[in-house]
């Protein structure tokens, strides 16, 4: 029964195939055997990569299974169609599109598989890649913020130094106003005099302003430092927003450009594989000597091709038999006088039907 089942996928002819002997069934059994595993595993490859893709094993299988079919499909067509010839190279030039055919198909079905044997690797190449891409949309989204916050800690940093510049005013009147009091300074007198009096004034009077100016500058300082809050809140949310399509950048296209990023040879050596694979039943069908089947399935050709040849010729000699029949007939009736009176006799009816109408029309116009 599995060799029945081969032999179907092989797509050779049953009614010709099963009067063969058991030697070329079993030639044509392998050739159906790896036609149907090259499409088992293109099913595989393609049901892995379609994962990687819609990240569900049911849809995945479902449509590799659809590719899978097409492959097998293919590949029975391809060695099906295949006819031995009395030479190589004539089978060659025949079988050259099938071939080209067969590598697109073999690069197609290896890459998946590919990516699956060298996933750790890969993953080590995408881990990095995503590494540079979490810090450059961290660069970007920062410089993105950079103005309003670099505007705000100028602002704040200004009302301090406003702050500063008061303290120290301040404390230079403060200063004064004692070394005046103890005769260091100022009138060299020890007590507290007028001038005293006057620095001891200013001084105070700063001092107010500058618990005027404190408080003032402290609310605009809470306010700005509340909206440099906001602005780093929004930075991290943004930040945060983007993390996950980074995170998810471990699609179909960007595993196979980390492929291409590892080294070429692992990577050729399975995509020759496979395409042994691929055009191993091709090659096998070139290879083989000329069999059993061949002649049979060419012998029965060309009994089609000669009977289809000989009813075209009949179809040709009846269609000419019946012209030349057809001629002497009407030519018999064009002689006939009998005939030519009757038509002759319809005719002018017609021509007297025609003349009274058009007489009739003219009288009713004037």
């Amino acid at each position: 029964m599995l060799k029945r089942f081969f032999i179907t996928c092989s797509g050779a002819d049953k009614s010709i195939i099963y009067s063969c002997s058991n030697g070329e069934q079993n030639k044509y059994a392998g050739i159906g055997a790896t036609v149907f595993f090259t499409a088992l595993m293109a099913w595989i490859a393609t049901s892995y990569a379609l994962y990687t893709v819609f990240d569900n094993v049911y849809t995945a299988a479902f449509f590799g299974l659809l590719w899978g079919f097409l492959i097998f499909n293919l590949d029975r067509f391809i060695v099906s169609t295949i006819r031995k010839r009395d030479r190589f190279w004539q089978e060659f030039i025949q079988a050259t599109p099938r071939i080209i055919l067969a590598v697109i198909i073999a690069i197609v079905i290896s890459k998946p598989l590919e990516i699956k044997i060298f996933q750790k690797e890969i993953d080590t190449v995408l881990l990095k890649e995503k590494n540079a891409l979490a810090m450059a949309n961290k660069k970007q989204v920062s410089n993105y913020y950079k103005s309003d916050l670099d505007r705000n800690k100028a602002g704040i940093d200004s009302l301090k130094s406003e702050i500063a510049q008061k303290e120290k005013e301040v404390n230079n009147l403060y200063s004064t106003y004692i070394t005046e009091a103890e005769g260091t300074s100022g009138t060299m007198k020890l007590g507290k005099g007028p001038v005293y009096k006057e620095k001891r004034e200013k001084h105070d009077a700063a001092l107010k302003e500058l618990e005027a100016l404190k408080t003032n500058n402290l609310a605009k300082i809470a306010a700005k430092e509340k909206e440099a809050g906001i602005l780093q809140a929004q930075l991290d949310k943004k930040i945060n927003e983007t993390q996950p399509v980074i995170d998810s950048f471990d699609g179909l296209m960007a595993r196979i450009n980390a492929l291409d990023k590892l080294p070429w040879l692992p990577s050729f050596f399975i995509m020759l594989l496979f395409l042994a694979i691929e055009t191993s039943p091709i090659i096998a069908k070139l290879l083989s000597p000329k069999g059993e089947y061949d002649f049979k399935l060419e012998d029965s050709e060309e009994a089609l091709k000669t009977n289809l040849a000989q009813n075209n010729y009949q179809r040709e000699l009846l269609r000419s038999t019946d012209a030349g029949i057809y001629d002497d007939v009407y030519a018999e009736i064009r002689n006939d006088k009998e005939l030519y009176n009757y038509k002759k006799k319809k005719a002018v009816e017609m021509l007297e039907m025609q003349a009274d109408s058009f007489a009739n029309k003219q009288k009713s116009v004037m």
